[in-house]
């Protein structure tokens, strides 16, 4: 009679071994214990070796309490000391030098500083150059330390605040359109000279122009015309001699066309003025001009 393999396999189960008890080893042995032990080790060493480079670049980048390098954290900022190399814009509210040493901005190329206004928009900028100085904005001011204006510029004008105005170049100044002073002269002992090579030079006053030379000899040339006009007043020459050296010089011709002739009258007062010429001076005739 045959038994079911389940019984079968209780029934053994059952019984008393004669062997003595079997011990099962729990952990890691052989090739998985050696690359546990290499990988621990490794680990270990890139633990001592990033600690080594954090320290030296603490040391060198020379990081304390108060900044890093030459860069210290204040109360009232960032102070920077020595030189400093900026590859991006620089945003700050305020730069200034330690007090009794100067503040220096060197670049390849330029310094440019913008003035920004809430929208970003650029409301002025000054742009220095390995070429030149551009300044750009609605007006453009030069002030003493007291406040007086020197010089201002903007769309409309160019005023000059100071007392005096000087050009040194050889060439003098050009000036394509008018310009307004009250007082063009020229340094001690050097010569004053107003031209216009291609145009007409014209000088207009409402209360009158002086022209003095204290110390040589005023000269005024000209290709076509020269007129002095006075529409509401008197010219006047204050001089010992008065010459005209090149004064046309007239001939009789008794069967020539007779033409109104005039001749120059000269009244006590140095007035002048003009009579029709007769056979003899007819300036008597008119003496009523000189009252």
């Amino acid at each position: 009679m045959r038994m079911p393999q389940e019984q079968y396999t209780h029934h053994r189960s059952a019984m008393p071994s004669s062997e003595g008890p079997q011990v099962y080893k729990v952990g890691i042995y052989g090739w998985r214990k050696r690359c546990l032990y290499f990988f621990v080790l490794l680990l270990m060493i890139l633990i001592l070796v990033n600690l080594a480079m954090t320290i030296w670049i603490l040391k060198v980048m020379n990081f304390t309490i108060d900044g890093m390098g030459n860069l210290r954290i204040t109360d009232k900022g960032l102070k920077l000391e020595g030189d400093s190399e900026f590859l991006q814009p620089l945003y700050a509210k305020e730069i200034q030098s330690r007090p009794g040493n100067a503040l220096y901005f060197k670049s390849a190329r330029n310094v440019t500083v913008n003035i920004l206004n809430e929208q970003t928009k650029v409301l002025t900028r000054l742009i220095t150059g390995p070429k030149a100085v551009e300044a750009y904005g609605q007006k453009f001011e030069v002030k003493t330390v007291s406040g007086k204006l020197l010089f201002s510029a903007d769309n409309n004008e160019v005023v000059v605040g100071a007392e005096r105005l000087r050009v040194l170049g050889a060439e003098g100044t050009v000036f394509p359109k008018s310009i307004e002073t009250p007082n063009v002269r020229a340094d001690p002992f050097k010569e004053l000279r107003l031209e216009s090579p291609t145009r007409s030079l014209v000088m207009e006053a409402p209360k009158g122009v002086e022209i003095n030379a204290e110390a040589g000899n005023m000269e005024a040339t000209c290709r076509t015309e020269l007129r002095l006009e006075s529409k509401d007043g008197e010219i006047k020459l204050d001089a010992a001699k008065i010459k005209l050296p090149r004064l046309p010089h007239g001939s009789y011709t008794p069967t020539g066309t007779r033409q109104k002739v005039f001749e120059i009258c000269v009244c006590a007062n140095g007035r002048l003025f003009l009579s029709q010429a007769g056979t003899g001076s007819t300036c008597q005739i008119n003496t009523s001009v000189c009252l």
